[in-house]
């Protein structure tokens, strides 16, 4: 495996461990380049990802969270937390941690094959594999369960027909787990399968959809008699949503970012309020008291983010919380980035709109990232199915009406 697999074992301390990764990284890894907000991952971009993680492999510090048998470190949460805080100020394989490490291998965990995990979560951790997920579709909206790509058996091997959409960086992956309709005769919830599908198979065609900043990191694929065997089912044929609802709880974990299985987080994440401090200093406003409110506002909500992810994820890992409860990170989540990019807006003034977007933690950004606010009500679902499921699986309380329960699904009336 590694390097230094033999000086990492589940029994060693966390300030040990903080002690070593320390040292590593100021001797191995370069400081963290400027953030350009708005910046297209460009294939040297996604190399240097690659590239990253691999140095991150061969020192012993990738995946410190998955087991070792499938290439990590076997260590726990506490762990992670402290190599994260510091592999802050450096570069790291940012770019990989959603979804590739924290949604779909995390998944893979959980519900894959011991093939499958053995497989594509080391390709994973060594940087050789890039994974996302195909799961809304163009006609879909909120209600994923709805979905009408199909997937039929024939012989040794399943054809996919359909087509999936906001598939970020779907461009650049290398498999996708991809849910499917198998079977149409029972509710829409019963007849699904996640597969894992090689993004480069035959008849999938992904194009890249524009959007109003001239982003192009989302994308559109197109299933044209995609073929791919039998064993990439992942879990069991038609118990795909159990697979897919286990990497939504993954994502929500991963939005909120309270996922233990990240490649740092980086120097300036959206909860980073020394940007709040840059963009005051730029503007000669450290000392205005409304200023410095803000700024300490979005500390203090900052230092409640960290603490409710660490209490939330040792509750769940501990059994007293339904999985489902790292909804109440995301949600939380969601709602400091909104306070965030807020507090960056009203502080930095009209220079938002005018600065350059790629001008660091600045003036340019704070506008930008205040366009972006509103994603963060949709990121890993939206914040009203974010109080649903905390609402009906953490709290107990009764489930929505819904026409189509227990209806086959060749029976349910759909848009056309």
């Amino acid at each position: 495996m590694s390097t230094t697999e033999s000086a990492t074992t589940t029994t060693e301390s966390v300030d040990s461990f903080r002690d070593r990764a320390r040292r590593w990284l100021r001797e191995t890894l370069p400081p963290a380049p400027p953030v350009r907000s708005g910046e297209q991952k460009s294939p040297e971009v996604w190399a240097r990802a690659r590239e990253l993680q691999r140095i991150l492999y061969d020192g012993g510090f990738a995946g410190i969270c998955f087991p070792a048998e499938y290439g990590g470190l076997g260590l726990s949460p506490a762990h992670q937390r402290a190599f994260t805080e510091e592999s802050r100020p450096y570069e790291m394989p940012l770019a990989l941690n959603i979804p590739t490490l924290t949604i779909c291998a995390a998944t893979l965990l959980d519900m894959g094959s011991e093939e499958q995990k053995r497989t594509h979560i080391a390709a994973a951790l060594r940087g050789e594999e890039l994974l996302v997920q195909f799961l809304s579709e163009p006609r879909g909206g909120s209600d994923l369960a709805g979905l009408t790509t199909r997937a039929d058996r024939d012989g040794d091997e399943w054809v996919l027909n359909g087509s999936k959409i906001w598939s970020s960086g779907a461009y650049a992956a290398d498999y996708a787990l991809c849910l499917a309709r198998t079977d149409w005769q029972v509710p829409k919830h019963a007849g699904l399968t996640m597969f894992l599908v090689p993004v480069h198979s035959p008849g999938l065609t992904i194009r890249r959809i524009t959007q109003v900043d001239g982003s192009t990191e989302f994308c559109q694929e197109f299933f044209d008699d995609v073929r791919i065997p039998a064993d990439a089912v992942v879990g069991e044929v038609d118990g795909g949503w159990a697979v897919a609802s286990r990497l939504l709880q993954h994502e929500r974990s991963a939005v909120g970012g309270a996922s233990p299985y990240a490649s740092g987080v980086g120097q300036h994440s959206g909860r980073d309020v020394r940007a709040l401090i840059e963009i005051a200093r730029r503007t000669g406003q450290l000392a205005d008291p409304r200023v410095r409110e803000d700024i300490g506002e979005a500390h203090a909500m900052n230092l409640v983010h960290d603490q409710l992810i660490a209490h939330v994820g040792a509750r769940i890992a501990a059994g007293d919380l339904a999985p489902a409860a790292g909804s109440i990170v995301r949600l939380f989540s969601a709602r400091n980035s909104w306070l965030q990019s807020d507090a960056a807006l009203r502080i930095a003034g009209a220079a938002a709109a005018t600065g350059d977007p790629g001008d660091g933690p600045g003036l340019g950004r704070a506008g930008q990232e205040y366009l972006y606010r509103q994603a963060w009500s949709l990121a890993g679902g939206s914040t009203e199915m974010a109080r649903n499921i905390i609402s009906e699986r953490v709290l107990g309380m009764p489930r929505e009406d819904a026409a189509d329960r227990d209806v086959p699904f060749d029976q349910v009336r759909r848009g056309r």
